[in-house]
């Protein structure tokens, strides 16, 4: 009867020994169930796939680029004289400055050295600006046009009630164009109403005037 007993005890101790929780057991199975994904993820077919798709980004890439360097090609053909156009623009100024210099010359004035000397000068820049357009640099018409910030640079507001607000009636520096793109805007003076208080005093002198 004691064996029967020691030999249950020694049952019961085996069968709870074998349903303990083993962590190294349930690693080793989760490794190998992980291995199996792997090794189904891994198959000919997925991996085509994968390089379709990395084959795919790698041309949209290539083509991406080969755009851009040849909008960069372009751009540098159309627009590379940029800068050189800009400045040679201060030839113009040096030829207006130098035309309003003589013209206000008292020792110049009304003498024929002084109208020929200004033909020359009219030539010339006629010629420089013929040069520019030949190269798709144009000026910007301004007077009696509206002001355009996109073309137009508002130096000074001049009272003008012959003139809508905000009309060119003065050209300061003349802007010009290359192709479609600003080179400079032309520095101007527009338009304003006459202020309630100047329109008065203007009447006042007016009629204080015809007294």
């Amino acid at each position: 009867m004691e064996k029967e007993e020691n030999q249950n005890k020694t049952d019961i101790k085996n069968d709870q020994t074998n349903n303990e929780f083993d962590p190294k057991s349930d690693q080793n199975e989760n490794l190998e169930k992980e291995e199996k994904i792997e090794i189904e993820e891994s198959t000919p077919e997925k991996k085509i796939i994968e390089l379709e798709d990395k084959l795919a980004r790698a041309f949209a890439e290539m083509e991406n680029q080969r755009r851009r360097f040849e909008k960069e090609k372009e751009d540098a053909f159309e627009y590379g004289g940029f800068s050189f156009a800009k400045e040679a623009l201060n030839l113009i100024d040096n030829l207006e400055r130098s035309k309003h210099v003589l013209e206000n010359d008292d020792k110049l004035k009304d003498t024929e050295a002084l109208k020929k000397t200004l033909e020359h000068l009219e030539i010339i820049k006629k010629d420089l600006i013929s040069i520019f357009e030949k190269n798709n640099i144009k000026p910007i018409e301004s007077l009696n046009k509206k002001l355009d910030p996109n073309l137009h640079q508002a130096m000074m507001e001049i009272e003008d009630d012959t003139k809508e607000p905000g009309t060119i009636i003065q050209e300061i520096q003349k802007g010009f164009t290359i192709k479609d793109r600003l080179l400079r805007p032309s520095l101007v003076g527009v338009s304003k109403k006459i202020s309630e208080k100047d329109q008065k005093n203007e009447e006042i002198y007016q009629k204080t005037g015809d007294k």
